[in-house]
C-alpha cells in the first residue's frame, strides 16, 4: 500500500481546486477527484445549463417579437451543434485544469479515484493509496437524488449530469420535480421546441420562493409547457426507443383508476441533490452531520466532531452548505484558503444576504427573506412590501411586458431591506442592486433616493419598488 504524506489534501476539484494558491508552491498538495475534474458547476451544472438557456431564449423570442409588431420565426434548432459548442469548451477547460494539476506542478499529486476518510486528516483511495495530511479540506460536492421508482434505471432516464449530452433533441421530455433544476430544464427544452410535461408532487413550482412569486411563476410556466401539479410518477417502462410513465395523483393508492400512462422520449429526474458525505465516509470517521447529510462546520468552516472543531479539517461547498450555490462555495473557498494559511487569524464565512437565481422562463431571482418569513420573524405590523410590475415602467412599455414583477420586503420601522424577489427579464441582474444595499446596510429610502437611476432603463422597476415601501424618509439626492 502506497502512502503519500501531504501538507494539504483536498477531496474534490470544484471550488476546492482554488485552494491551491502560491502559498503551497513549496509544499506538498494532494487533490482527490472521483469524477470529472472541475466539479459540478463547470461540467454538469451552472455553466453548461446557462449556455443552453441562451439559445433557448433566442428560439422562444418570437413571442415577444410578435407583441412588438415584428414577425419572425425559429426555423430550426441544431441540438448537436449547440451541445458540441458548449462541451467542446467545457471539456477542454476541464482537461486543461486536470493536466495542469497532475502534470505541470511538481508539488501537486492528483488521485483520480473515489476516496474514503480513514481518519480526521487522512483518506484511502480505491486502489489502496493512503493519504495523510497536515490539513485536509472536504469539498466533495453533491449528487442528484435518485427516487425509488420502478424503471428509474432505464437508459432513457437521465439526471442533470447526463441529459445535456443527449445525441439528439428529444421530441417529448417528462421532467420529475418542481425545484430550480427541473424548472431550468423545462425552460430550456420547451424553448428549443421540445414538448415538456413537468410532474410535481406539490401544489406549485419553486415553493421555496416567496409565495406570490411562486404562484405567478407556476401560472406562467403552465402557459409555456404542461405542468401536472399534485402528481407523481409511479413507474417507468421502456416503449420502443422511448418510455411509458405511469402518473397518478400524489395521494392515490397504487392501482387506482385515475392513474394514466404518458409517452416520452426521455425522462429527466430532478428532485433535488444530496451531499456526498456518505461517499467519503464522514459518519464512519466520526464527523458531525446535519439531518440531511451535510457535514457540520463552524463559522470558520472547520468540521465539527462531537460538537467541537477538528484542528486542520475544513469543509466547503455542497457537502456542508445548505445553499448548494457556486458563489457560496467560492466564498467559502476564499475563507478556507485564508484559514489554511493563517491558522492564528481565522476568518468567518458570511452566510447572510445570499442571492440566488433560477434561469428558467421567466427568469427568477431572490435574496433575503420572503414576505411570509419576514412576518413570522418581526410580525405583520412591522413588515412592508411592494410588488412593482415591469409593465408599469417605461422600459416595460418598450417590451409590452405583462408578467414581470419586482418585489421588495422591508421593516417599516427603519427601512431596513429584508428581502427582494424578481420574476422576469434580467431578474438575476436587477436583484443585485438590492443585494448591495442589504450587504452594506443601506436602507430602502436611501437606496432609492441616494443615487441616480438611469431613465428609462429597466432598473427603474427596482427604484419604484423601493419607493413604494412604507418606510421612513431620509436624505435624498
Amino acid at each position: 500500500m502506497r502512502t503519500i504524506t501531504a501538507d494539504l489534501a483536498i477531496i474534490g476539484s470544484g471550488s476546492g481546486n482554488s485552494l491551491v494558491t502560491p502559498f503551497w508552491d513549496e509544499r506538498r498538495v494532494v487533490i482527490a477527484e472521483r469524477g470529472v475534474f472541475g466539479g459540478t458547476c463547470l461540467n454538469a451544472g451552472c455553466i453548461p445549463t446557462k449556455m443552453y438557456v441562451r439559445p433557448a431564449a433566442l428560439a422562444r423570442s418570437t413571442e415577444e417579437a410578435a407583441r412588438l409588431g415584428v414577425t419572425q420565426r425559429t426555423e430550426a434548432v441544431d441540438w448537436p451543434g449547440i451541445r458540441d459548442r458548449i462541451f467542446s469548451r467545457i471539456d477542454a477547460i476541464s482537461a486543461a485544469g486536470e493536466h495542469y494539476r497532475a502534470e505541470e506542478l511538481d508539488n501537486v499529486s492528483l488521485v483520480s479515484q473515489e476516496v474514503r476518510l480513514s481518519g480526521l486528516r487522512s483518506f484511502i483511495a480505491d486502489d489502496g493509496t493512503r493519504v495523510e495530511a497536515g490539513q485536509l479540506v472536504i469539498a466533495a460536492g453533491s449528487r442528484p437524488v435518485i427516487p425509488d421508482i420502478p424503471g428509474i434505471e432505464l437508459p432513457q432516464v437521465h439526471t442533470s449530469d447526463t441529459v445535456m449530452r443527449l445525441d439528439e433533441q428529444p421530441r417529448r421530455v417528462l421532467i420529475i420535480g418542481g425545484g430550480y433544476i427541473a424548472c431550468e430544464f423545462a425552460g430550456i427544452f420547451s424553448g428549443l421546441g421540445s414538448e415538456v410535461v413537468q410532474v410535481v408532487r406539490g401544489n406549485g413550482l419553486l415553493r421555496g420562493l416567496d409565495a406570490e412569486i411562486s404562484e405567478r411563476f407556476t401560472a406562467e410556466a403552465a402557459r409555456r409547457w404542461e405542468v401536472r401539479l399534485g402528481c407523481v410518477v409511479r413507474g417507468i417502462e421502456a416503449a420502443g426507443s422511448g418510455v411509458l410513465a405511469e402518473l397518478a395523483h400524489a395521494g392515490a393508492e397504487p392501482g387506482a383508476v385515475e392513474a394514466e400512462r404518458i409517452a416520452a422520449d426521455v425522462v429527466l429526474v430532478a428532485v433535488g441533490r444530496i451531499p456526498n458525505s456518505d461517499l467519503v465516509g464522514a459518519a464512519e470517521a466520526g464527523l458531525d452531520l446535519h439531518p440531511d447529510g451535510r457535514i457540520a462546520v463552524d463559522a470558520f468552516q472547520r468540521v465539527l466532531s462531537g460538537g467541537e472543531p477538528v484542528p486542520g479539517l475544513y469543509a466547503l461547498g455542497d457537502i456542508s452548505s445548505p445553499y448548494q450555490l457556486k458563489h457560496v462555495a467560492n466564498h467559502e473557498a476564499r475563507v478556507v484558503a485564508h484559514n489554511l494559511e493563517h491558522p492564528d487569524d481565522l476568518r468567518r464565512s458570511r452566510q447572510d444576504t445570499v442571492p440566488a437565481a433560477v434561469f428558467s422562463d421567466p427568469e427568477l431571482a431572490r435574496v433575503g427573506l420572503t414576505e411570509g418569513e419576514a412576518i413570522a420573524w418581526i410580525g405583520a405590523e412591522h413588515v412592508t412590501a411592494k410588488t412593482q410590475r415591469y409593465g408599469d415602467t417605461a422600459y416595460g412599455w418598450a417590451m409590452e411586458d405583462a408578467t414581470g414583477v419586482f418585489k421588495v420586503v422591508a421593516d417599516r420601522r427603519d427601512g431596513r431591506i429584508l428581502g427582494a424577489h424578481a420574476m422576469g427579464y434580467q431578474a438575476s441582474n436587477l436583484i443585485q442592486t438590492v443585494v448591495m444595499a442589504m450587504s452594506f446596510g443601506i436602507d430602502a429610502h436611501t437606496a432609492a433616493r441616494g443615487q441616480y437611476w438611469i431613465h428609462p432603463a429597466l432598473m427603474e422597476v427596482v427604484e419604484n419598488a423601493l419607493l413604494g415601501l412604507d418606510v421612513p424618509e431620509g436624505p435624498a439626492l
